[in-house]
């Protein structure tokens, strides 16, 4: 199968590419490189590797890049709540801009597999399930609901809206809650974490990856339906990701109460519909912060106004 991947050089994308070609898929990857990222350099040399420098805001080049494949998994996106509401009116271009214009250049029959977000449900009471109300509260949020609804009206599709993010890419974000957790701890030997008690739950970029070739193996199953995607084994609370990391790094952490998440992500989410098709997550927490910690301390942290020799 020939598989289109917009913004495949990001953090979830890098992985996945490395995937498809792993289990045999040719990959086309439309990214605009807007953080100069280089992750995907050691795949230019296969034959079945194709990537095409263009902008998702792009209709020419979106064009050119659906021309000829059987499927698409659509990544490209600004991801997050502060930088969407930094930079709101790039992030609605992008968002649902890009989406419109990937929809109007696929042919009906070519499958849109969308990377979405449980920032679309905002604030729930209980327990949150597919059918729980959208009420996104962040830019991002109302952003990448805007666009899963796009998506899902077009048909011949499956939305996934994942869990928080966490784990090694080639493509490192510290921005993720995990992530920057162990960053902090590993480098500042300190952390501040505001709503100790707020939970929510997380999936290994590895396991988002996989998710996605899950659903291309099994598609007509699948499709035309919208999937929370994490484990209902990955629902920890800011204290119970700090006191793990402890585990493995002796930091001091300070817990404060005057801030609040903009997506109001504090609820357990039931994963159930996904399990039923046969996903389920493989890379645990402690595990992932493991991973996390030894990566961490591979990163440099060398101050140039700092007057000392290490």
């Amino acid at each position: 199968m020939k598989v289109l991947v917009t913004g495949g050089t990001g953090f979830i994308g890098a992985v996945l590419v490395d995937r498809l070609l792993d289990v045999g898929h040719s990959v086309v990857v439309l990214d605009s490189l807007l953080y100069r990222q280089n992750t995907l350099l050691p795949h230019f040399i296969k034959p079945h590797f194709e990537f095409i420098h263009g902008d998702i805001r792009d209709a020419s080049a979106v064009r050119e890049a659906v021309r000829g494949v059987d499927a698409v998994v659509h990544l490209a996106a600004m991801v997050g709540a502060p930088i969407c509401e930094k930079h709101k009116e790039l992030a609605e271009a992008v968002n649902v801009g890009g989406t419109q214009n990937l929809i109007a250049a696929c042919s009906p029959s070519q499958p849109i597999l969308f990377a979405s977000t449980g920032s679309n449900y905002g604030k729930v009471e209980g327990v949150c399930t597919e059918e729980s109300p959208l009420n996104p509260l962040s830019v991002y949020g109302v952003t990448k609901t805007r666009a899963e609804e796009l998506v899902m009206a077009r048909g011949n599709a499956i939305s996934y809206r994942f869990a928080t993010g966490f784990g090694l890419s080639p493509r490192l974000r510290l921005d993720l809650l995990p992530n920057d957790y162990v960053h902090q701890a590993v480098k500042n030997g300190t952390l501040i974490i505001y709503e100790r008690n707020a939970r929510r739950t997380f999936i290994h970029v590895q396991d988002m990856a996989r998710a996605f070739v899950h659903a291309l193996e099994r598609y007509e199953q699948m499709k035309n339906n919208v999937y929370n995607v994490g484990s209902n084994e990955l629902n920890f609370s800011k204290e119970d990701i700090a006191r793990m990391v402890q585990r493995h790094v002796d930091f001091y952490v300070h817990f404060a109460e005057f801030r609040s998440d903009p997506d109001q992500r504090d609820y357990e989410v039931s994963y159930d519909k996904i399990a039923a098709t046969g996903f389920t997550t493989t890379i645990t927490m402690e595990h992932g912060i493991t991973e996390l910690v030894k990566g961490m301390r591979t990163l440099p942290s060398f101050n140039p106004y700092e007057n000392a020799i290490a």
